[in-house]
């Protein structure tokens, strides 16, 4: 009978090793979640919420804006309607009037947006912490190894946006 050799030994002991990892791995089969975050600040209680709340806050500077562009196009067109009938220092006053008119209202839209902006930011911070918190309960009490909140694709049947929409409009 011939003894097998070190090498002969160390090989059969790796294959012996890997055939164990691999039936170890198998029976651990790893639980992966999916949330459509996108979904969840469309149809959530809290992002509506957080809608109304940011719609209620700045509709009143958005009229302003509205009332502004609106009394600007009234201008715009009545020089230009008066252009050939007025003096030219009476049009020059008008046009400089128009372009501080203008001036005045670009410089509101954009602090408007920035503003909305931010608001809008800070809400959805607010909700998608809140969400964080629901996605962790239940992929602790589901015994989720992996929750994905974005993925270019996710098969349905780990998309748990369903439940945690569910838990966040309790």
């Amino acid at each position: 009978m011939k003894l097998p050799t070190p090498l002969f030994t160390a090989l059969r002991l790796a294959v012996i090793a890997t055939v164990c990892l691999a039936s170890q791995a198998q029976a651990q089969e790893s639980r992966i979640g999916f949330v459509n975050t996108e979904r969840i600040f469309r149809e959530a209680t809290p992002a509506k919420a957080a809608q109304v709340k940011i719609d209620q806050e700045f509709s009143k500077r958005d009229k302003e804006l509205q009332e502004v562009a609106a009394r600007l196009k009234t201008m715009s067109d009545k020089l230009d309607k008066d252009v050939a009938l007025i003096a030219e220092p009476e049009r020059s006053k008008r046009q400089r009037e128009l372009t501080d008119l203008d001036k005045d209202f670009q410089r509101k839209q954009r602090e408007f947006r920035e503003d909305l902006n931010q608001r809008k930011n800070e809400e959805l911070a607010s909700v998608l912490e809140r969400t964080t918190r629901v996605i962790k309960q239940i992929a602790e009490a589901e015994k989720y190894d992996i929750v994905f909140q974005d993925a270019v694709y996710a098969s349905p049947r780990i998309d748990i946006t369903d439940k945690v929409l569910k838990a966040l409009n309790k």
